[in-house]
């Protein structure tokens, strides 16, 4: 080898080393969460129906942690900074149909950068702020959205709201504070605002103690104030976010408006205990079925126990009421009373068991909106938007077994 040779050979080898730390920082990890059940209910109907009843015993999958399979990743760009990405596609276990239909990747699907100093911006189909810093205070943290959603989830403090086209920044975190705010692009020709949805939230989490507070807005993509269309950010088949029979009757809203707060307080390893109040608006527009602002306020508690390693228990209670509107005299009320049990069979495994009844009381509107006044009826958590109960009782069960990888 003549020394020109030589040379050349070290400097390549030179650039090579150079290169490697880059590549070393670089990771890429594949996740994911089988969770399979049996559930029985005692009165399900098809929504917007209020007779004909029945009970029903099925397999239930993703009540305790949504079933699902993901691919998430980081490159250090240097500086602290990092390149990140998330793509995550639910599964239905029972049968092995994807979550969403025609969306792969339906749960989440988005890249960005992230900097300690400096906070994270991320682009893609993502949880909207609202959600990610009022999720410490949910009530499904322990009671599971499927049984322990607040009815309906009327506030969206289950994780069913992912937005699409999402622009979103959340803060690092100061002395126990933190911040964000996402906006999402509805797309529609000749308009910014129409179909996109906003929010903001602030949260501290410090010690024992934790508050959090949101606001959320979803605008309707027709113009004209009718019903929700293809361009929701909120869904992948153009589906309203939270419709339920709380909400059946305000399909036509032109907007969806939500404000939420949550405390939680943990008095020791083993005790802890959450609240939560939100606020939430079914604006009318020109083209709306009905004519005056549906409002739900919805007040809940939590107690969360682990009495040891193994196990994790919970206990829950909240109470939905409306507002008087549309010809209405009687608003609509639903308690809803939830029980939650969970043994760990190792870190990964576990076995769950939860119990919920709900009951409801007082009139709502019916699918045709105002001038269809009926009788409201019961849907436990969020597991029951589309079958809920012919009358104002619903008791329902669940047991399962759910591995993480």
């Amino acid at each position: 080898m003549n020394r020109s040779t030589g040379l050349k050979t070290v400097a390549a080898s030179a650039a090579m080393l150079a290169l490697s730390p880059a590549f070393a920082q670089s990771s890429v990890t594949l996740y994911g969460v089988v969770d399979t059940g049996i559930g029985w209910v005692n009165n399900q109907t098809t929504l917007g129906s209020t007779s004909g009843g029945h009970s029903a015993v099925k397999m239930i999958n993703g009540v305790w942690a949504g079933s699902r399979f993901g691919v998430k990743g980081s490159e250090d760009l240097g500086a602290g900074t990092k390149a990140i990405f998330t793509l995550e596609s639910g599964i239905n276990s029972a049968t092995g149909a994807q979550q969403y239909t025609n969306a792969m990747f339906g749960r989440q699907s988005w890249v960005g950068l992230t900097n300690p100093a400096y906070g994270t911006l991320t682009f893609g189909r993502q949880y909207a702020s609202y959600y990610q810093l009022l999720s410490p205070f949910s009530p499904t943290n322990s009671l599971t959205g499927f049984y322990g959603a607040h009815p309906g989830d009327i506030d969206g403090f289950d994780t069913i709201y992912r937005a699409n086209n999402t622009i979103q920044y959340l803060s690092p975190k100061f002395h126990g504070f933190s911040f964000g705010g996402s906006y999402s692009l509805g797309g529609v020709p000749g308009s910014f605002n129409a179909g996109s949805t906003w929010t903001v939230a602030l949260q501290y989490l410090e010690g024992p103690v934790g508050v959090g507070v949101g606001f959320s807005r979803i605008n309707n993509s027709t113009s004209g104030g009718g019903a929700f269309g293809a361009d929701s950010t909120t869904s992948n088949n153009g589906a309203q976010a939270g419709v339920s029979a709380l909400t059946n009757g305000y399909q036509s809203a032109q907007a969806q408006q939500r404000f939420a707060v949550g405390a939680s307080y943990r008095f020791n390893s083993a005790w802890d205990v959450s609240a939560t109040y939100s606020n939430v608006q079914y604006i009318p527009g020109s083209g709306s079925k009905f004519t005056d602002t549906a409002i739900f306020n919805t007040g809940g508690v939590v107690l969360h126990w682990k009495p040891a390693v193994a196990w994790d228990l919970g206990a829950g209670y909240s109470y939905t009421r409306a507002t008087k509107a549309n010809g209405i005299t009687n608003a609509a009320q639903y308690q809803q009373f939830n029980l939650s049990q969970y043994y760990a069979l190792s870190v990964r495994t576990g076995f769950y068991m939860l119990e919920a009844y709900q009951h409801a009381n007082g009139s709502t509107l019916g699918t045709a909106g105002a001038g269809q006044i009926i009788d409201a009826t019961a849907t436990l958590g969020d597991g029951f938007n589309s079958t809920p109960s012919s009358t104002r009782n619903q008791v329902a069960v669940g047991v399962g077994i759910v591995h993480r990888f």
